[in-house]
């Protein structure tokens, strides 16, 4: 595998993301930033962080698997929240969870979230882009 996840010594343990990834690969897979829309188009989750934050990670999912990689192939993740206030925290985890269970995976790549006013459609509320390394 070419991701080692690392939660060092002196660092706190996440039990959403680990606070290092090691890339040994020797290709980069970037993956454009995701959102809440079905294969179609078409909205998935209005209004429902939870929901908007599954569909983001399958859609991460689809797009990682035509580059050969898997979530476990990624080494950053960084997520874009509308109006990010910490009492959303439950959600972004049950829709990650969703996800990983749909995805098959439990890899916790370390994962920046950055709080942003708007997104490129009102109705969006979170957007996650990858990178992923693969051999």
């Amino acid at each position: 595998m070419a991701i080692s996840l690392v939660n060092p010594d002196g660092l706190p343990v996440g039990d959403l993301y680990a606070q290092v990834s090691v890339a040994s690969g020797s290709k980069l897979v970037f993956v454009a930033g995701q959102v809440a829309r079905d294969a179609d188009g078409g909205k998935v989750g209005d209004g429902d962080l939870a929901a908007q934050v599954e569909q983001c990670y399958l859609n991460l999912g689809t797009a990682l698997a035509a580059a050969g990689a898997t979530f476990d192939d990624v080494a950053k993740l960084t997520a874009y929240f509308v109006d990010w206030t910490p009492d959303k925290a439950p959600q972004l985890f049950e829709g990650i969870a969703r996800a990983k269970a749909k995805l098959g995976t439990t890899a916790n790549p370390p994962l920046t979230g950055i709080g942003v006013a708007v997104l490129a459609e009102p109705d969006l509320l979170v957007e996650v882009e990858a990178t992923a390394v693969i051999e």
